[in-house]
């Protein structure tokens, strides 16, 4: 169904006729000119937004709708649970070309719907447009924190561990297959293009007809052994369950980022708003085997994708020394490095010893 046939109002009743309202402070949701919440309590609100556009942030050659949807929500309930806070409601606003169906819209949303669901979070509004250029996803998070919980990026000092959750990397070498074998379907496709163009040349239907076949049966590319990598590409998971167990161990937090631009960025926007220096050690760097044997497949520097590749959505963040054994407690954490004084700078210690100037190399939207 084209999108014009339900118009604007149409296709918003279609999308949130369903949806299902999951918290107290959600007074009104979708459906009036503004949404109604009523805060609880001493909290105070998080709010963040993120936009997704096409052709910059994702590419729907390889990527599913579904989890697009799934996506654009988990990386705003990201930038929350930084913050030590608790997502609570999402707006959502697209912009859409015509070479959208309303089932195709449909498809994105239940992603949407999925991840609100996971994390018991309400869609409570936004907007439509049309769009000349493809897709646009922009999505607002509401979140809430008592004021003593939440963390910023300012709070490191001197002698706190560093410390990451997860592994990294893994997102990033996903997007590289995936972008690899793009290439590889794209010259696949041009070269019987070029075949079919000189077969009606000659008005050779036979060959014509062959080449047509192939064209429809281009071989999809075999993913095994690598199902984790396009998972963390494709579809991330925000780390909950992170905060909870810091909370649960009684450990606070100084410092708190998540890793969407590349740990080497994140490290350096802690450190240059907390005014302190770091020293990170590579081989205490968390990486998965797919990683690895992905990085040395395509003859990257492992390292190097962890610093720099982005996406992880994993949770970086300081926490006092005298906390080390709690923090070592933990499952999925690591500790990396240590905080020092600014004067020191920001070094990452190489696996033979050897010191380097840790530079912000990950993923700049506006380049």
């Amino acid at each position: 169904m084209e999108i014009s046939e339900l118009g604007e109002f149409g296709l918003i009743q279609r999308l949130t006729k369903e949806l299902k309202i999951e918290n107290s402070t959600t007074l009104k949701g979708v459906g009036d000119d503004c949404a109604v919440l009523s805060p609880t309590g001493n909290t105070q609100t998080l709010v963040t937004t993120d936009l997704l556009m096409e052709g910059i942030h994702f590419d729907l050659m390889y990527v599913p709708l579904k989890h697009l949807g799934y996506k654009a929500v988990m990386v705003n309930l990201s930038d929350i649970y930084a913050m030590n806070g608790t997502p609570r409601q999402i707006t959502v606003s697209l912009a859409i070309s015509k070479k959208f169906t309303v089932e195709d819209i449909e498809e994105l949303y239940s992603g949407m719907k999925l991840a609100c669901e996971k994390h018991h979070v309400d869609i409570i509004g936004g907007d439509t447009t049309s769009s000349l250029t493809g897709l646009a996803i922009s999505i607002t998070a509401l979140g809430e924190a008592l004021p003593q919980d939440i963390v910023y990026r300012n709070g490191a000092k001197e002698t706190d561990l560093i410390c990451v959750s997860g592994n990294l990397g893994a997102s990033y070498m996903g997007l590289q297959l995936l972008e690899r074998e793009k290439i590889v379907y794209n010259n696949q496709k041009r070269e019987l293009q070029e075949k079919i163009g000189k077969a009606k040349a000659k008005g050779n239907d036979k060959e014509l007809s062959a080449l047509n076949s192939q064209l429809s049966t281009i071989a999809t590319p075999d993913f095994s052994g690598y199902e984790y990598l396009l998972e963390r590409q494709l579809k991330p998971e925000a780390r909950r369950d992170i905060t909870e167990a810091l909370a649960k161990a009684n450990i606070h937090p100084t410092s708190m980022m998540d890793i969407s631009d590349g740990l080497s960025s994140e490290l350096m926007h802690i450190c240059t708003q907390s005014h302190v220096g770091c020293r990170v050690y590579e081989d205490r760097i968390p990486l998965d085997y797919q990683t690895a044997a992905m990085a040395e497949e395509l003859n990257m520097n492992v390292t190097t994708c962890a610093l720099n590749g982005g996406e992880d959505y994993e949770l970086l963040f300081t926490v006092p020394l005298s906390q080390n054994d709690a923090v070592n407690k933990l499952e999925d954490v690591k500790v990396i490095g240590y905080i020092t004084k600014e004067s020191l700078g920001k070094v990452l210690i190489s696996r033979d010893g050897s010191e380097f100037e840790l530079k912000a190399q990950g993923w700049n939207p506006l380049q």
